[in-house]
């Protein structure tokens, strides 16, 4: 189970990693406002709420009974 978890979280980390680098930024990176705030703000806000609501998901995944 540790070892499913492990590679679940390592996958997570690769995924919002690539969420978090240049060149998807600069393509979020606009003079247009969502709800106020900044694309680029929105975006990042977005993607790290989601990154902690995923993590927490995985997180506490219970055992499966055989």
């Amino acid at each position: 189970m540790a070892d499913e978890r492990s590679s679940k979280l390592l996958i997570t980390f690769v995924v919002f990693l690539v969420l978090f680098n240049y060149p998807l930024l600069s393509i979020v990176d606009q003079k247009t406002l969502i709800l106020g705030f900044p694309s680029l703000y929105f975006y990042m806000f977005l993607v790290w709420a989601l990154m902690i609501f995923v993590i927490a998901r995985i997180v506490r995944q219970r055992k499966k009974k055989p």
